[in-house]
């Protein structure tokens, strides 16, 4: 059903399956039955994750997963009642998103390039880690939608990608001049033809997410940022952040990060409180008195 109607990508399909196969084996090893369970039992499972170390956010993954599972029992007439409905999740605080400043993605960038002129026999490489990170700073891709996409994203005459994300919502994502002429520069450099813009020797034939990983950390070492502060995620927070704080509308970044909800969005708003204040300070008919 996650794949066929929803769409759900790989991983978030990998990720229910590990989910569901843990909750099913404790089931099993307690005689328990998922079609008939009531809610007592999948308390106790819950209130089990936290004696095996899971965090409240792993925890609160494994409940939204499996209340999917008995809704959809329900739903298709296997199961009487939903038992997980009245199951309160793990409590956890909202976690502020890690974000670069400024000047900070600048000096990023500014050594990326900087690698494309004087690291001469990696330059194919070091083009490839300069059109990534360009793009995905300009535009605030995922990194599952930045490393898949295809090879005629980087000669479109459009200044926009089509992209295709979570649930297979297509979405419009503008493109700056800059990211154009960088996708336009790797592609240069590629020797060999193919679907995708960043081509690999992987089970995809596309660049993997852990690859691109490691290959920004040791660009972030190299401007003089802590590895642990940077990958592709951070970039797409700053995106959105950067946006927000120099007047971006919410509804807008919701847009082009791709969120469904705009719940999903809030998570940035911890960055407009200094210009809210400034907004109140400084347009307020009253500020002044």
């Amino acid at each position: 059903m996650l794949a066929a109607e929803r769409g759900a990508a790989a991983n978030t399909l990998a990720a229910y399956r590990r989910d569901l196969d843990d909750y099913l084996g404790v089931l099993a090893g307690e005689g328990l039955d998922p079609v008939t369970i009531e809610a007592a039992p999948l308390r106790a499972y819950m209130a089990g994750l936290e004696t095996r170390g899971l965090s409240a956010a792993s925890a609160a993954r494994r409940l939204s997963c499996i209340r999917g599972f008995h809704r959809f029992l329900y739903a298709e007439g296997f199961a009487d009642d939903d038992p997980s409905a009245p199951v309160a999740g793990p409590r956890r605080a909202q976690a502020l998103p890690k974000v670069l400043s400024v000047a900070e993605v600048d000096r990023l960038l500014t050594v990326a390039r900087a690698q494309v002129t004087t690291k001469a026999g990696a330059a194919p490489r070091a083009k490839r880690m300069l059109c990534l990170i360009e793009l995905l700073y300009a535009t605030g891709l995922r990194v599952s939608e930045l490393i898949a996409l295809p090879r005629s994203a980087a000669s479109t005459k459009e200044r926009y990608l089509v992209v295709k994300g979570k649930g297979g919502r297509e979405r419009l994502v503008p493109l700056t001049e800059v990211a154009r002429e960088a996708m336009r520069d790797h592609l240069a450099t590629l020797s060999i033809d193919g679907p995708w813009l960043f081509p690999a020797d992987s089970e995809s034939g596309h660049l993997t997410r852990q690859a691109f990983g490691r290959d920004l950390k040791l660009a972030a070492a190299a401007a003089g940022l802590r590895p642990d502060r940077v990958s592709p995620h951070v970039l797409r927070h700053a995106f959105a952040s950067h946006l927000l704080q120099n007047g971006a509308d919410l509804r807008i970044v919701q847009e082009l990060l791709g969120h469904a909800d705009i719940a999903t969005t809030q998570i940035y708003t911890h960055v407009l409180d200094e210009r809210l204040k400034s907004m109140v300070r400084d347009l307020h008919p009253l500020a002044d008195e």
